[in-house]
This record gives C-alpha cells, structure tokens and sequence, in this order.
C-alpha cells in the first residue's frame, strides 16, 4: 500500500465514522435512537478523531 492510497483510506475511514456517530448523535436527539447509550456515540467521535490525527501524523512525518 503506497502514501496515497493509505492517505484516501484514512480520509475514508475517518468521513465514515465522523458521519455514522453524527447520524446516530441526530437520530437519538429526535427520539428515534434512544436506546443506544451516548458513550457509543463518543466511541464513533473519538474514532475519527484519533484516525484523522493518524492521518495527519502519516502525511506530515511519516516517510514511507
């Protein structure tokens, strides 16, 4: 796997879990998602931002 492709992959991953835990952050604001707990709502925000740090981390100062 070369620098641009894992580049897109991180970007991937992390719009996709950024967008899941907005979506089911929104849902469960008008009722409909109440019954899942708001950690994994965090377990989804902390993701991305741990992907999305990797990500930078990679592009900037990691030499493949």
């Amino acid at each position: 796997m070369n620098q641009s492709s894992l580049n897109r992959w991180l970007t991937q991953v992390f719009g996709m879990l950024l967008g899941i835990g907005i979506a089911i952050w929104i849902l469960r604001g008008f009722g409909i998602l109440t019954f899942l707990p708001g950690g994994i709502i965090w377990l989804f925000v902390l993701g991305a931002i741990s992907v999305a740090i990797i990500n930078f981390a990679q592009r900037t100062w990691w030499r493949f």
